[in-house]
């Protein structure tokens, strides 16, 4: 059977499987980076020296270890339906190992409070300029963000249960985990700004996306309209991610709680928080070793 026919039963198979989102990244990298490379082969063709030569073709594109991990998890979850269809031999996985881990430093650059207040500035866009200050100021991921509508406004609190899929037909869908559904307080600033927002659009109702009216902001445009903000001020841009990692960050400096931080973030334990966030602790451990070599430098 030819690998392209299926990766077609695969879809169907596990389209009924799983959350929206999660087929559509799958369906997405997948394409991209396993049917490109194997759609001009039969099952049959599949050997462990053929997915020794896909290691080597996706190690040329220098992912980071988690991409890796999916992308070696997705063709194995293919090659066991094959298995379970009797297309090819169970064998085939006995040699076929995770992809090789590399030494990999954190991308921690976030923006400090000084440094996010000279960002913003560079905006005349109402629209745009509002979205940058909830996701700094509220830490959510960019698609909850996106996904917003203004009846999920009620006073001074904003309830975050759905998400957009930025891959794909960017559909609106559940968000990432169980404990991503929350409700977070917002500051009187803000929720001002999002009045003056709900006033900028004609004729609005409650079911108009916040950040865009009647279709929610595109990534491409937000990222456009950052990078012609950036220019603007003169400062380096970050991702549209390190915004909520900026919240963080700048909440740990305060010295706030961890567990009201990550329930903040919508993480399902405190321990993720601190994984992700420990770059922040380095101003801390910066911090200790002064104070040591302070208090110690008599001895």
């Amino acid at each position: 059977m030819n690998f392209n026919k299926a990766y077609k039963e695969y879809l169907i198979y596990v389209s009924n499987r799983h959350k929206k989102q999660w087929f559509n990244v799958l369906q997405y990298n997948f394409n991209k980076n396993i049917l490109s490379y194997f759609n001009s082969y039969n099952l049959e063709d599949i050997t462990p020296k053929l997915l020794d030569d896909w290691k080597c073709f996706i190690y040329k594109f220098n992912f980071c270890n988690n991409y890796n991990k999916s992308l070696y998890c997705m063709l194995k979850g293919f090659l066991e339906y094959c298995i379970k269809k009797d297309y090819i031999s169970n064998s085939i996985l006995y040699e076929f190992t995770p992809l090789n881990l590399k030494i990999e430093y954190k991308n921690t650059d976030f923006y400090t409070l000084k440094e996010f207040k000279n960002f913003i500035k560079g905006f005349d866009n109402i629209v745009y300029k509002i979205f940058f200050e909830f996701m700094f100021y509220t830490g959510c991921r960019p698609g909850e963000v996106m996904a917003l509508n203004f009846s999920d406004i009620k006073d001074n609190y904003v309830t975050i249960n759905k998400t957009i899929d930025e891959h794909g037909k960017r559909e609106i869908g559940t968000p990432k985990t169980l404990s991503s559904n929350r409700v977070i307080y917002i500051s009187n600033k803000l929720k001002r700004d999002l009045n003056k927002l709900y006033n900028y659009y004609n004729g609005v109702t409650f079911d108009y996306f916040i950040f865009g009216g009647l279709k929610p902001l595109a990534p491409t445009t937000i990222n456009r309209y950052k990078i012609r903000a950036c220019n603007k001020r003169n400062i380096r841009p970050i991702k549209l991610h390190q915004f909520r990692h900026s919240h963080a960050t700048y909440l740990l400096n305060k010295k706030i709680d961890i567990h009201i931080i990550s329930k903040r973030l919508g993480h399902s334990k405190v321990s993720t928080t601190l994984d992700v966030y420990t770059h922040s602790n380095l101003l801390q451990e910066k911090r200790l070793i002064k104070s040591l070599n302070s208090r110690f430098s008599l001895f």
